[in-house]
């Protein structure tokens, strides 16, 4: 009898430095404003563990996925990023769901960190 492959999550951490304004808020408010953050991304993937492997995903695999959007993202103001013409957390977290979920079908959450204590996730759908 085979005992089957437990599922896990992982979670792959990233950072990044950018610029954004926010342009949709009212002009009293402070997001309004250029700034900056310390920007923190966390993709979990979630699945059986391979035997083989003993891995859900390799780290390495994930690394090369997010690399692409990490060279677009990092010391970028993100308002000129395609698709991030309004980049709240909530909204840089969608985008990357889009483009990192094709070719990590295990995807089972973004992370998107502003600061340390604030965060927005997504999880599809």
């Amino acid at each position: 009898m085979t005992t089957p492959a437990p599922t896990l999550r992982i979670t792959q951490g990233f950072t990044f430095e950018a610029a954004h304004f926010l342009p949709r808020v009212p002009d009293t408010h402070r997001c309004r404003r250029m700034h900056g953050h310390s920007y923190k991304v966390e993709l979990t993937l979630e699945g059986a563990v391979d035997p083989a492997t003993g891995f859900v995903a390799d780290f390495f695999d994930i690394e090369a996925v997010f690399a692409p959007l990490l060279a677009r993202l990092d010391h970028y103001c993100l308002n000129d990023v395609e698709g991030l013409d309004n980049p709240t957390a909530e909204n840089i977290a969608v985008w990357i769901w889009a483009r990192v979920k094709p070719a990590l079908p295990q995807l089972a959450g973004v992370r998107v960190y502003e600061t340390p204590l604030s965060f927005a996730e997504y999880a599809g759908g």
